[in-house]
């Protein structure tokens, strides 16, 4: 039976989103509400009044109907590496394992061991242990993160590893140039921060729901809870509009084919001698716009928008940190011909594609000399593999044109995750201000709508920046090393598209069993006496 590759990658694509997607439905608000929690209680410490215990405990409830579901989607999620992806596990799992198994030793081992007592230690242990337990619970969440965002760090940009041609396998060499990459840095940061910010959003909707029902019983809940959620809150979505910026220009400096798909910047003219725009007029951003559907290739003379509105010379301050910077765009990428970052020329993907040839076709008569015992052969060609290494991945190209990440989804989700965070942002503010005068903000029902609309827009933020960050490095696995179709597993397709739709009602089952639970533990609010 003939393998339909196309379908096969398209399936496994498919559901590993799936899993992702879902998984990370949970993951920010396990983040965000844990250490809104982890303050709640540590109020509760200092003052030793009740009310701030029935508080904690109301948090900790919700936080812990989140958690075990994030923990079974999760488990899935790494398990896929193996069944769907296992090229890709081995040519990488040397590296790409170690930061896992890390984050299993080290964080996951932290949660399981303190979340028992975080959840049936009060008025068993002293309420200083308690508290301690609480914070180490959601430290040890957010050291998982950290290690699953520097695998996927390396993965968008790969580092500190050496490919050893004998097993066919990268082989780590610098542990940690993995950690401090500029990549890990800013993801991490930005990844956590946005998960604060979530968390925010959505206990503030529940004060919201408190706030606008008539004669609620838990109106001074949301009150008291609305002065430290709001700061908080305000703080994580100015941190996470920063850390965005910082990994914007992460991603020209490391990625430019992926800005310039989120920006659908095609044609950026050329650069002078000192790598600025020629006209020296830098590049505008775009703030929004309507892309036009005619415009089917890169190379096609269509304009890019229908409409759009640009802000100048942001793109370049963006890209380059100078208004005059030059921000390739994707048929400059292409074609190649412009002044890179470190001073050296762009070339084309054609050359790319015929260097990653070459280290394929090297690699080959590599383990051919090796098995007739040809060592002087064998040395010629590894030095051949070394020098074109860096484009391996092009080598599986078979047209320049796939190397273009989808410009639409690309495009459209950057500007709902930066317009959602903005709302976010002044959303908080008004909440922080209103907080100085409770009786007001009582009252103000068209603002307690407001924030119970939010909730669900800061998911739709989430998800947002994830779906940039992942569809925006297509087609790569592991950029610039292994794309998709090379790294899939040899699986009949029929067996992917059953299991995709099984892990579907699955997980969308879970989905609709957490939302009820929260619902009715939100609906019967804190404790009336603490327990």
């Amino acid at each position: 039976m003939i393998m339909n590759l196309d379908a096969l990658v398209g399936w496994s694509r498919a559901q590993f989103a799936l899993t992702a997607m879902y998984h990370w439905l949970f993951v920010p608000l396990t983040l965000g509400l844990g250490v809104i929690m982890a303050i709640v209680e540590t109020i509760y410490y200092r003052n030793g009044k009740p009310e701030w215990k029935r508080y904690a405990q109301f948090w900790q409830k919700l936080f812990g109907i989140n958690f075990a579901i994030g923990v079974a989607t999760g488990i899935i999620l790494e398990f896929e590496f193996g069944t769907n992806w296992s090229n890709y596990s081995l040519f990488v799992g040397d590296i790409f394992g170690a930061p896992l198994a890390i984050e299993g030793i080290l964080a996951f081992f932290m949660e399981a061991t303190f979340i028992a007592v975080m959840f049936f230690g009060w008025n068993k242990v002293s309420r200083g242990f308690h508290l301690v337990s609480t914070w180490l619970v959601i430290i040890g969440a957010s050291i998982s993160a950290v290690w699953i965002l520097i695998a996927n760090a390396w993965m968008q940009e790969p580092i500190g590893m050496t490919f050893n041609p004998d097993t066919m396998r990268n082989e780590m060499s610098d542990f940690w140039a993995l950690v401090f990459s500029s990549t890990a840095i800013n993801k991490f940061w930005h990844t956590i921060t946005s998960c604060w910010t979530l968390g925010s959003v959505f206990a503030l909707g529940v004060c919201g729901i408190y706030l606008l029902r008539k004669d609620c019983k838990h109106k001074e809940f949301a009150l008291k809870n609305v002065k430290i959620i709001a700061p908080f809150g305000l703080v994580a979505s100015l941190l996470t509009a920063y850390t965005g910026d910082t990994s914007a220009y992460n991603v020209a400096q490391k990625q430019p084919m992926k800005l310039a798909a989120m920006e659908a910047l095609y044609d950026a003219g050329e650069t002078d001698a000192q790598g600025l725009t020629a006209d020296g007029k830098g590049l505008p951003l775009s703030v929004f716009g309507v892309l036009n559907p005619a415009k089917k290739s890169p190379q096609s003379r269509q304009d890019a928008f229908l409409f759009n509105i640009e802000v100048p010379r942001v793109l370049s301050i963006l890209g380059t940190r100078n208004p005059s910077g030059y921000v390739p765009g994707i048929n400059n990428i292409l074609e190649g011909g412009y002044m890179k970052p470190d001073g050296t020329m762009a070339v084309s993907v054609d050359t790319m594609m015929m260097r990653g040839r070459k280290a394929i076709m090297a690699l080959n008569e590599y383990s051919l000399a090796k098995q007739v015992g040809n060592e002087e052969a064998a040395e010629e060609y590894k030095a051949i593999i070394d020098e074109n290494y860096p484009y391996f991945g092009y080598g599986y190209i078979k047209d320049k044109n796939e190397v273009v990440p989808p410009v639409g989804i690309t495009y459209y989700s950057f500007r709902i995750m930066v317009g959602l965070g903005m709302l976010f942002i002044l959303v908080f503010l008004v909440a922080w201000l209103l907080s100085f005068k409770p009786e007001k903000l009582g009252r103000m029902r068209w603002f307690h709508i407001v924030t119970i609309v939010c909730m669900p827009f800061a998911w739709m933020a989430s998800q947002s920046g994830w779906i940039v960050a992942e569809v925006g490095r297509q087609p790569w696995t592991i950029q610039n090393l292994l794309p998709v179709q090379a790294a899939v597993s040899k699986l009949e397709v029929s067996s992917v598209v059953i299991t995709f739709f099984v892990f579907l009602v699955l997980f969308t089952a879970l989905l609709i069993a957490e939302v009820n639970i929260m619902r009715k533990a939100i609906k019967k609010g804190p404790e009336t006496e603490s327990h």
